[in-house]
């Protein structure tokens, strides 16, 4: 925990380099100590052999041993006479008869050589540690001698003790003092740097808010300063990537095509609430959920394969059975990098696809329509050309198939273009207050006729006196096409009922007859252009397949709908429904 923290390394720091110091005090003071002691005990046999050395002149040689013995009491030294030649001559504290040759100690030789000699060894005689001191003396009977003064080092270690006490105890205070001060100067330090380590360590929050204090100008304060700028526009960075987050979430989420973002693994990274509602999954869906867990399509599966494989973008048509069936034209296309994952969007084409049926349909349906008129005036007219114009039994018979052609050709052609007006119509006419029981008595009194003559009763039932907005010509339009068609399909004796009532403040027109019916799977078409469930029987009652589809464009011009039921053998039943306007001020309610 210390060695691993910054204040503990400060500390140890500090450590290292006080009892470096304190050490190298100890040392130098030391080694100071005993050369002073060493030099005051050589300045005093300095002094001291200095007085013996006359008196020694006087000593004969029988009487030296005795006289060294008084010089060592009174000089509390350690006295030796050596000759010229290294021999002990004597010696206060040790026989000289047992001492070797002294030669060649350092201090003798320098003494030898008319010098003052000094030296500080171990004595092999006494095995103790000395400080010697020799000087060139005479004997009265023997010059050139060597007067030889010794005292031991127990008092310069001693000294060296005392001194080296000293320095403890003044390391000891000094060294804590010092490490009071290195950690309150370090833990100050590492707060500075705590505080700059929180400060970075929040940049990744971006709701973070707060700052750093730079009032040092020191090299801290400059990593301070520079984090605080560099916060600044860090804190800048991350508002723009969240604001562009957003604004992409925000689009990918808006988009009517379904957007779908996966892992290398295939795993779901994104999607939106398109493709959601598209494959029929829950919402939210779980970040990294397998796609193959909410559809189960291997086209789809296979097209993502392929693009993480070969990493280049691909589009594809195809039906997802988990969205009912509806068809999707995907591109699909490798992010950035590939092994990231994949994007998909998928364009519902469902009503493309319908539409251009529609169209086929219609092409093909308007061209058989066309041709079989066309064709009988073609050939009734080359007929007549080719001679039986003069055939008074069948020309006429024959000019009244080229006259029901023509009609028909007239009404197909009044048809489409009423279809045509409507839908090319930026805005609709002005409306006007429509009475639904009148329009609805002047449509029954138009095809009454038409309905004795097939054997059809018309059977208004309950007409409300209910009023709408719309034009006229075209809801009047509207219901002749119903009734027409409730007639041609119906069966001898059949009936058709008519009804108008309110419901929820909307107004119905109800139209039912009893007659074929029309199967279950072609209901979803029966509005389309030319679409006919019996195209023999449509051609037989002379209809143009244009009916139900001006039905249909006339009831949502104004604002309403219609819906249909029926049975195969029991009859259809149309429901025109628009919003009511209400009876007629001052018109009381008058049913029949």
């Amino acid at each position: 925990m210390i060695r691993s923290s910054i204040l503990g390394k400060l500390l140890l720091t500090a450590l290292v380099l006080i009892l470096v110091a304190l050490g190298s005090a100890d040392f130098f003071l030391t080694r100071y100590t005993a050369d002073r002691e060493v030099r005051h005990a050589e300045q005093l046999m300095d002094g001291q052999v200095r007085i013996l050395a006359p008196a020694l002149a006087a000593v004969p040689l029988a009487s030296v041993r005795d006289w060294t013995s008084r010089a060592a009491s009174q000089s509390r030294a350690r006295v030796t006479i050596i000759d010229r030649d290294g021999v002990v001559l004597a010696d206060s504290e040790h026989d000289p008869a047992t001492m070797e040759n002294h030669g060649q100690r350092p201090e003798v030789l320098q003494a030898l050589a008319g010098q003052t000699g000094a030296a500080v060894r171990r004595s092999a005689t006494l095995d103790v540690d000395l400080c010697y001191l020799a000087i060139p003396a005479a004997l009265a009977e023997k010059p050139g001698v060597i007067l030889r003064l010794a005292v031991p080092l127990q008092q310069i270690k001693v000294s060296i003790a005392e001194v080296r006490w000293l320095i403890v105890r003044a390391s000891l205070i000094a060294g804590l003092c010092a490490l009071l001060i290195a950690y309150f100067i370090s833990r100050a330090f590492t707060n500075r740097i705590r505080r700059i380590q929180s400060f970075a360590g929040e940049l990744v929050n971006a709701d973070y808010s707060g700052t750093i204090a730079t009032q040092a100008e020191d090299e801290l304060g400059s990593v301070a300063r520079s984090l605080r700028g560099m916060a600044d526009q860090f804190r800048e960075m991350l508002r723009r990537l969240s604001d562009e987050a957003s604004r992409r979430k925000a689009i990918l989420a808006s988009m009517v095509e379904g957007v779908l973002a996966v892992d290398a693994e295939l795993r779901v990274t994104f999607c939106n609430d398109s493709f959601a509602h598209a494959v029929n999954a829950r919402q939210p869906l779980p970040e990294g959920i397998p796609l193959l867990q909410i559809v189960r399509e291997p086209a789809l599966l296979d097209l993502l394969k392929r693009v993480l494989a070969t990493g280049e973008p691909r589009r594809q048509r195809m039906s997802i059975l988990a969205a009912q069936a509806r068809v999707f034209d995907v591109q699909a296309a490798p992010l950035e990098d590939r092994r990231r994952g994949a994007i998909a969007i998928l364009h519902d084409v469902t009503e493309l696809e319908r539409l251009e049926r529609v169209r086929k349909d219609f092409i093909a349906n308007i061209s058989h329509e066309l041709r079989t008129p066309l064709a009988s005036v073609r050939g009734y007219t080359e007929t007549l050309l080719d001679g039986a114009l003069e055939d008074r039994e069948n020309n006429r018979k024959f000019l009244e198939v080229i006259y029901s052609n023509a009609i028909r050709l007239g009404d197909m052609a009044s048809d489409l273009l009423a279809l045509s007006e409507m839908e090319a119509e930026r805005e609709p006419p002005p409306a006007e207050s429509l009475s639904v029981r009148e329009v609805v008595r002047a449509a029954i009194r138009t095809v009454e006729a038409e309905a004795r003559t097939r054997n059809v009763e018309i059977i208004p039932l309950e007409v409300e006196d209910l009023h709408i907005l719309g034009q006229r010509f075209r809801l009047e339009h509207a219901l002749l096409n119903l009734l027409h068609n409730a007639i041609r399909f119906n069966r001898p004796g059949g009936e058709v009922r008519v009804e108008a009532r309110s419901s929820d403040s909307r107004a119905r027109i109800i139209v039912t007859d009893t007659g074929i019916g029309i199967p279950f799977e072609d209901l979803p078409r029966i509005f389309e252009r030319f679409y006919c469930v019996d195209k023999a029987r449509s051609r037989e009652t002379g209809g143009t397949g244009l009916g139900l589809a001006i039905v249909k464009h006339v009831t949502e011009k104004m604002g309403g709908t219609v819906t249909v039921e029926s049975r195969l053998g029991k009859g259809s039943t149309f429901t025109l429904e628009f919003p009511a306007e209400g009876p007629s001020p001052g018109q009381p309610d008058q049913r029949d």
